[in-house]
């Protein structure tokens, strides 16, 4: 498929190189609907926290960095946090939404939900990936999942110096990345090794779902999109009904029919996709 995408709306899969919508409602409303607090700041950063201070999710378009989601997860409210995950701007927003919901279904069933890192094996979170197809290579450094496309994978690395640095530098138990070897095209999203697995898992689910998501075209990085496939959304045909609507409609107005139109047919997305909120964009 050519490199220039069509104007409008399109469905793109697979979705490790349909891009981000930068919109925040998607993946806080999860956490907004179990009682979480919102604030935000004079720069449209976005910080969301439980009733009991012990998750903060912060959604940052004007943060310091190019990470747009940080989530800190504390098992004592003024204790340093327990655990840490963080997407960057150019991941898919529905992998962000996927992680929060499990999160937020988490909190309702309380800490041992949310705090327990390793109580799952790992397979639960790369299982997903290998049964769609993802090449899986162990060693002993790590255990890396590679997509068909060669186009995204995760990692595992077994071997960390000290696993509480990693809420301090770039170490991380867990590595998900997706797109071309681009600053604009890939994504990264990090765990930390306390990161419960059936969070980490609740995002490969959604990374391996073939189903095409919805973006607008400007939104899919270009360098993605010669290896994506992507088509344009078209209105359907207008139904007998539909015809017989319009016509009765412009046959009972009182304005010249030179500028009367039909009106327009809602377009119904395909299976899985929701037309991205337009609010908390990033600019």
């Amino acid at each position: 498929m050519p490199n220039t995408a069509p104007d409008g709306d399109l469905y793109v899969s697979p979705i490790h190189l349909a891009g981000s919508t930068f919109t925040g409602d998607p993946a806080l409303a999860p956490l907004l609907g179990h009682g979480f607090a919102l604030h935000d700041d004079e720069l449209a950063n976005v910080y969301v926290n439980s009733p009991q201070q012990h998750i903060r999710l912060g959604y940052l378009p004007e943060g310091p960095d190019n990470t747009l989601w940080k989530v800190a997860v504390h098992a004592d409210a003024f204790g340093p946090p327990h655990w840490m995950a963080a997407f960057d701007s150019a991941t898919p927003t529905e992998l962000v939404t996927a992680f929060t919901t499990v999160l937020a279904n988490s909190y309702a069933e309380g800490p041992d939900s949310y705090l327990a890192g390793m109580s799952h094996p790992i397979d639960e979170a790369l299982r997903p990936l290998t049964q769609a197809g993802w090449k899986r290579t162990d060693s002993w450094a790590a255990t890396v999942c590679t997509a068909p496309d060669q186009l995204a994978g995760l990692t595992y690395s077994r071997h960390l110096r000290d696993p509480q640095a990693e809420l301090h530098d770039d170490t991380h138990r867990w590595l998900l990345w997706g797109g071309r070897d681009s600053y604009h095209s890939r994504w990264y999203a990090t765990f930390t090794s306390r990161t419960p697995i059936h969070l980490i898992a609740a995002t490969t689910v959604r990374l391996a779902d073939p189903t095409p998501v919805l973006r607008y075209a400007p939104e899919v990085p270009a360098r993605n999109r010669g290896a994506a496939r992507i088509t344009p959304v078209t209105p359907p045909v207008p139904t007998p009904l539909d015809v017989r609507r319009a016509s009765a409609a412009l046959a009972h107005t009182t304005i010249p029919r030179a500028v009367v139109r039909a009106p327009s047919v809602a377009t119904t997305p395909g299976p899985g996709a929701t037309l991205p909120v337009r609010a908390l964009r990033r600019r």
